[in-house]
């Protein structure tokens, strides 16, 4: 692996339908979207010895991606999600106790040590459990990789404080308008009730990167695109809605997004062109079905449209 590698951490499970399961986890949907545009990904996770370790191993052979960070638990599950369809949509029991909540320390140093990335995406999800969460802090510590936190608040499972200590270890944070709330309501007291685009959203976002020391806001706003706050003070918007013709679900579009963005970041592209990149990819996401594509030729165009300085 290169100096130009793209370490990411946190969990890698399986979502269990009982009629099939489907590999997932945020992290890892970024991870595999990642290795497929071509990126050196270093995916630190860990799974059990089990039939759902096979299916996640499977998929790093599918992408083709390095195993240096994977951890295999003898005595562990695999991440398991129980999804329970239901009139009203699905319902998604998130167990406790697997494997991903005790990733090692060690193997994940030494795995760091020789990737030397040039930035760590995490989340907050793998932090649940004290063991995961200090493999990740020990990584944080021994690198000065650019930090990209994907923050996912979830009831019962991400804490305030595990949200507040993840906030101060970031450079770049993403969140949805949802999460953005969250963050107002914890952090400054305010609920901004006007446009995305306001300046007083603005004024109420560039307070919250000055209290965690912030380089860069990401804001997703679904089909109405995406905005970038810098620490400069700066806003770059794109309101490009691309919303497929058949709309499928939008699962993983979320990970998409960050996926090129983080692409985008080392191709050098500028964050307008990177934003407007990533709104179509995620886009393009909500028109398949799963997080990622079952056939990895759904990814050709795009990269080659990049390649070119083209929009796909």
């Amino acid at each position: 692996m290169s100096k130009q590698t793209i370490a990411v951490f946190g969990e890698a499970l399986v979502d269990d339908f009982v009629t099939e399961q489907v590999v997932g986890g945020a992290p890892f949907n970024v991870a595999r979207n990642l290795a497929a545009f071509g990126v050196a990904t270093l995916m630190v996770t860990r799974i059990g010895a089990d039939k759902n370790g096979a299916r996640i191993c499977d998929e790093f052979t599918r992408f083709g991606m390095s195993e240096a960070g994977l951890q295999v638990d003898e005595r562990g599950a695999t991440g398991r999600v129980v999804v329970e369809r239901s009139a009203g949509g699905h319902r998604f029991i998130i167990l406790p106790d697997q494997a991903y909540d005790y990733v090692d320390t060690d193997q994940a140093l030494a795995a760091l040590a020789a990737a030397q990335p040039r930035v760590i995406y995490f989340g907050t999800m793998a932090q649940r459990h004290a063991q995961s969460r200090a493999a990740l802090r020990a990584m944080l510590d021994a690198s000065d990789a650019q930090r990209y936190l994907d923050l996912n608040v979830r009831e019962g499972q991400v804490t305030e404080r595990i949200a507040h200590e993840s906030l101060k270890l970031a450079d770049i944070v993403k969140v949805n308008e949802d999460e953005l709330k969250d963050l107002f309501r914890w952090y400054t007291h305010t609920q901004p009730g006007t446009a995305a685009d306001s300046p007083e959203m603005r004024d109420a976002c560039l307070t919250l990167m000055r209290s965690f020391g912030l380089q860069g806001l990401i804001v997703t706003l679904g089909e109405r695109g995406a905005m970038y706050f810098s620490a400069d003070g700066a806003v770059v918007a794109n309101h490009e809605c691309h919303a497929p013709e058949r709309m499928v679900d939008t699962v993983g579009a979320g990970d998409a997004f960050s996926a090129v963005f983080l692409f985008g970041q080392s191709q050098g592209w500028p964050i307008a062109t990177t934003l407007a990149r990533a709104n179509a990819f995620a886009g393009a996401m909500c028109g398949i079905s799963g997080a990622v594509p079952a056939d990895m030729a759904f990814y050709a165009p795009w990269v080659l449209a990049w390649r070119a300085g083209e929009d796909a």
